[in-house]
């Protein structure tokens, strides 16, 4: 944008792009169709609060520049860090406490007994953000069980966004993000580096395999897995993208599996049924469940 214009543009909409309801809708469309993001007109000034930047990098001069740029079929990477700019990764270590409760006390100990007869056990954090989750889960594991890493037992993590998971695999995370931890909990972390910085240890990451994977296209997993975390994820998808996933999810769980989901997130009618209530947004798939070894595509190998 030349400077006179962008001296224009500033004057009139106080901001340096003008981003039009035309170039808002098509950024929507694309979230929608890359991840199943949906993006309401409200959304429109966070759009262009994360997407301004990328516009100054790249040199271009409108939204409609980077909306075309976007649309060209040789724009992958282009389209993935589209993706990555428009996800929302809020989270802290055991969010949720309830859960995690309910994990370590009723869900695990059984898992746990049958893991150690040899069966096999899976567990998955689907929307794992930047891997507080999955971490979460792996140290609930390991305060019942220090010798998991033996066991046939393996945490799959993955999310849309790419870069985070780069962050996520490092497992490093500043100090203040431990302030609330039990002193227990803070054994599974590194002492602060020079920077701040707190990793967990080489026990916590060996059992969480991090992948990236898109809710909204064919998944790469198959299961069956005995328990599955997607908490505060289908909150951003329309009801039908919604409905997809929690029947994804209940054809992945073994029966009996478990499956927890976020605060303010409800199932879909169409497998209401497949489910009972056992906690708080805590569901039981319904089937007999713990039984014997079984083989699957679990995407941890």
């Amino acid at each position: 944008m030349r400077p006179q214009s962008l001296s224009r543009c500033r004057a009139e909409t106080g901001r340096d792009f003008i981003l039009t309801a035309e170039d808002f809708h098509r950024l929507a469309a694309l979230a929608r169709a890359e991840a199943g993001i949906v993006m309401t007109d409200t959304k429109e000034p966070l759009v262009y609060a994360r997407l301004v930047k990328r516009l100054r990098q790249l040199c271009l001069t409108s939204f409609a520049d980077y909306v075309e740029l976007l649309s060209a079929p040789c724009s992958v990477e282009e389209r993935a860090l589209f993706v990555s700019t428009m996800t929302t990764n809020t989270t802290h270590f055991f969010r949720e406490s309830h859960h995690f409760e309910t994990l370590g006390q009723t869900v695990l100990p059984p898992l746990l007994a049958a893991a150690r007869r040899g069966r096999r056990v899976r567990l998955w954090s689907a929307g794992c953000s930047s891997g507080e989750e999955p971490y979460s889960i792996a140290m609930t594991v390991l305060q019942l069980c220090p010798t998991a890493a033996t066991l046939d037992l393996k945490i799959l993590a993955t999310d849309v966004d790419r870069q985070i998971l780069e962050r996520a695999c490092l497992g490093c995370y500043p100090a203040r993000a431990l302030g609330r931890l039990t002193p227990v909990i803070r054994g599974f972390f590194e002492p602060a580096d020079a920077a701040g910085c707190c990793r967990v240890t080489p026990a916590v990451r060996e059992l969480v395999t991090f992948k990236p994977m898109n809710l909204v296209r064919p998944w790469p997993v198959s299961g069956p897995f005995d328990v599955i975390f997607c908490r505060n994820v289908a909150i951003y998808f329309d009801a039908e993208t919604q409905d997809g996933i929690w029947r994804g999810f209940a054809a992945t769980l073994g029966p009996g599996g478990r499956l927890f989901i976020g605060h303010s997130e409800r199932l879909s009618p169409s497998v209401k049924n497949d489910f009972e209530t056992i906690g708080m947004t805590t569901f039981r798939l319904r089937g007999a469940g713990l039984s014997g070894p079984e083989e699957g595509d679990d995407g941890c190998r």
